[in-house]
């Protein structure tokens, strides 16, 4: 995917702002970095790539200042100074007036006057924050350039910024920290990459520290950018490969296989012919062979009502390893697919979730159902591509999702199956007479016995399940309509 936007780590001055002058005025005690890396959350220091002059004028940030300070603190980098000044001093009496501690005693005061004298820096900052593509599909790759405008009167000798990445989404190009020094009116401009992830995502605030050119004070704060910064990602509902689903008894044409005789493909039996009966369905063979005439029935054919339930508590959202997918998205993605599918064979479906956020989509045919569904997909809260924080009540939940779901509606049930919850309901639905399908995606891993054991775990529910009648799709790496494939071969249902 085509990205535009400057070159990473760009600091807009008259040349006087350099990578080398930042970490320069970067330097001093250990003790006051380790307080800074505390209270900053960890800025990585010199993260720009050099200067390039333009001025100010040009493609400034849109308006709106939006800073507030959270603190100011002395960083203690020029503490010793007095004391090393009276100790060279004293020294100089001692042994006689020499020239050189006198010297040295006359550098420390001067040194200590001017650490001492220097202000409070007094940032005024606007921020501008630009995105190569709003509404990505996911994993596509969006740059992120951020322009950062000095619009005080100061000079900003020692400016570190980390911009606010949704928490959600991770940096796979570059760096959302900066450091660099601004005069009046310029402007430092950077960038890095993210893989979009589903979901809507807004950028948060960015943190700032300024520091005075001597280092000895230093300015903790925010600011907001004048517009609000969004991405939007929706997954695709592109089609899979077909579920198998279990014969029922809805009146809607459509592709469930039953035991009634009528319009069809597959065969059922033959009849005695009824005035009306339409030629095609004659059987010719029988009329050729006894002169009797009688007609063909074929297994009719009815529309599944199809609820997907996604497992979105916190206990589902673990992976094999870290970075690696988590196994809420996967049954996210696997839901759209199955939903397209599903849909396109001309079923009824419907959307659901076990979380603390309630997400319910009645079962429904045709396109806005379908763009409704996508949406639900994309940026409900219950699916959200990080774990919740609210209080889920699993026996509530299960009660109201009872009372939604039609009496015939079928569910394909997406879940890890990492503790016996998921597991309890998939057998209390099947008992109330819903038919159930899980579609469990893999979040094992097989190094340290704790995650041997948790595989094992994993393993014996499935094993219940399919004991109690139950079809489970034990889902690894592979696509998930491989996987439904391998999985029919032990169905007989």
């Amino acid at each position: 995917m085509s990205t535009v936007g400057s070159e990473e780590g760009t600091d807009v001055d008259d040349g006087t702002a350099t990578e080398g002058r930042s970490a320069t005025a970067r330097d001093g005690s250990d003790d006051a970095d380790d307080r800074e890396g505390s209270m900053r959350g960890g800025v990585q220091e010199g993260a720009g790539d050099g200067p390039d002059e333009h001025d100010g004028d040009d493609e400034s940030p849109e308006e709106a200042e939006r800073l507030t300070v959270r603190d100011v603190l002395d960083t203690d980098r020029w503490v010793g100074a007095p004391a090393v000044t009276l100790l060279f001093a004293g020294l100089a009496i001692v042994v006689d007036r020499q020239a050189g501690l006198l010297l040295a005693g006359a550098v420390g005061v001067v040194f200590a006057a001017y650490a001492y004298g220097s202000g409070t820096p007094a940032p005024t900052l606007a921020v501008e924050r630009r995105l190569s593509d709003e509404t990505p599909g996911p994993g596509d790759d969006v740059r992120v350039t951020v322009t950062v405008r000095n619009e005080g009167e100061a000079t900003l000798p020692d400016l570190r910024l980390v911009d606010g990445v949704p928490p959600a989404l991770a940096v796979g190009e570059g760096s959302p920290r900066h450091a660099t020094a601004l005069r009046p009116g310029k402007r430092a401009t950077f960038s890095y990459v993210v893989p979009a992830v589903r979901g809507r995502h807004e950028w948060e605030s960015m943190q700032v520290i300024v520091r005075n050119a001597p280092g000895t004070r230093e300015v903790d704060a925010t600011v907001d950018s004048a517009e609000p910064t969004t991405l939007r990602c929706s997954p695709d509902l592109d089609a899979t490969g077909d579920l198998p689903l279990r014969g029922l008894t809805t009146q809607y044409t459509g592709r469930i296989a039953t035991d009634v005789g009528g319009p069809g493909l597959e065969f059922h039996s033959t009849r005695d012919y009824r005035h009306g009966d339409p030629l095609n369905r004659v059987d010719w063979n029988r009329m050729a062979r006894t002169g009797e005439l009688a007609t063909l029935d074929f297994r009719e054919e009815r529309a599944a009502t199809v609820v997907l339930l996604v497992d979105a508590r916190e206990e589902a959202y673990v992976a094999p390893e870290p970075g690696a997918e988590n196994a809420v998205e996967r049954s996210v993605e696997a839901a759209g697919r199955s939903f397209s599918a599903l849909l396109g064979g001309g079923d009824r479906v419907g959307l659901a979730a076990l979380g603390p956020d309630e997400l319910w989509l009645a079962p429904g045919a045709g396109n806005d159902h379908r763009a409704r569904a996508r949406d639900l997909l994309a940026s409900h809260p219950a699916l959200s591509p990080t774990p919740p924080d609210g209080r889920f009540f699993p026996s509530l939940r299960l009660r109201r999702l009872r009372r939604q779901l039609p009496s015939d509606a079928q569910l394909i049930v997406f879940s890890p199956l990492v503790d016996d919850y998921v597991a309890s309901v998939a057998r209390r639905l099947d008992a109330y007479g819903h038919l159930v399908t899980v579609v469990s995606p893999d979040p094992t891993a097989g190094g340290t016995p704790g995650e041997l054991l948790a595989r094992i775990e994993r393993r014996s529910r499935i094993s219940r399940l399919r004991r109690a009648g139950l079809r489970v799709v034990d889902w690894g790496d592979e696509p998930l309509a491989t996987a439904v494939a391998g999985a029919a071969g032990r169905w007989s249902g």
